[in-house]
């Protein structure tokens, strides 16, 4: 009797040039014959936040050879979209196959993807996120939100309300009144999970307010069995609908998201406004892991 080899599991991390910051993303370049049950399996082994698993895509999609279809595991469930495992893949794609364009078949919709070498041939990926929207949150919802947390209401900014925002999946948008506040991050795990799967959320997005256009963000995702995620690209996509909507975002705004820098594993998520197409861009450079890192 034969057994199929494991497929290979890359690891690369996002939004970042060094292999110690941004968000490490595990990727299976060749996932055709695993199942639901085999992804989530080898999604928990690698333990990031979330593993890409890539197969082919129909022809009509793109390019032959350049769309593919992606699914995104986290530790205990599926997710949409994963804006820093798309950054990943893109990247270990183009490594392959040469920078350009890539379309990115996900639950959420059709991804296109754009990977450029710098002049120093770090590889950037640009992903552009399927449809936006935003929407408002009632007092209750936030107060348990806040209470999970163990936040106060009179600590968020009244300038940035609370929404729900969405581009390729669901977040809830809380903007403290000071760094300090962001800084401090002890949550009720369970609570905080089970208050989130009621409303589909997949990550809250907790930011603070620098400058203009300069936000320091975290991420709790325990709805994927992750304390915090140290680069949040659907989310970071998320919120540039969100301050478009305010009104805090010019049609052709260009945003700096820095991100995990409390976990030691500091980030930096380019986004993106652009007049005329309510889409949101997140750009990011994303390097191999070595093994044993």
């Amino acid at each position: 009797m034969t057994t199929s080899a494991a497929p290979e599991v890359l690891r690369y991390a996002a939004f970042t040039t060094e292999p110690a910051g941004g968000n490490p993303a595990g990727v299976v370049l060749d996932a055709s014959g695993l199942g639901e049950a085999a992804m989530l399996a080898i999604a928990a082994e690698v333990g990031y936040s979330e593993t890409a698993f890539v197969t082919a895509a129909p022809d009509e999609l793109g390019e032959p050879g350049r769309a593919f279809a992606v699914r995104y595991f986290s530790p205990q469930r599926e997710v949409p979209f994963c804006g820093h495992a798309t950054v990943a893949t893109a990247v270990a794609l183009a490594e392959r196959i040469g920078p350009g364009g890539l379309v990115f078949a996900t639950q959420a919709g059709t991804v296109p993807v754009e990977v450029v070498a710098d002049e120093d041939g770090v590889l950037r990926a640009t992903l552009t996120s399927v449809e936006p929207y935003v929407e408002a949150v009632g007092e209750a919802d936030v107060a348990q939100a806040l209470a999970a947390l163990g936040w106060r209401a009179e600590e968020l900014d009244p300038r940035l309300p609370p929404r729900i925002a969405y581009a390729g999946a669901r977040h809830l948008v809380l903007v403290a009144g000071d760094r300090a506040r962001l800084r401090r991050l002890d949550y009720d795990f369970g609570r905080l999970a089970e208050y989130m799967t009621d409303r589909d959320l997949i990550t809250l997005q907790l930011v603070w307010r620098e400058s203009a256009d300069t936000f320091h963000v975290r991420d709790p995702f325990p709805v994927g069995g992750v304390v915090e995620d140290p680069a949040t690209g659907a989310a970071a996509a998320a919120f540039g609908a969100y301050l478009r909507e305010l009104g805090e975002a010019g049609p052709d705004a260009v945003l700096t998201l820095r991100q995990g820098i409390e976990m030691g594993r500091p980030g930096v998520l380019r986004v993106e406004l652009r007049d005329g197409d309510t889409r949101i861009r997140v750009s990011g450079a994303a390097v191999r892991i070595p093994a044993g890192d």
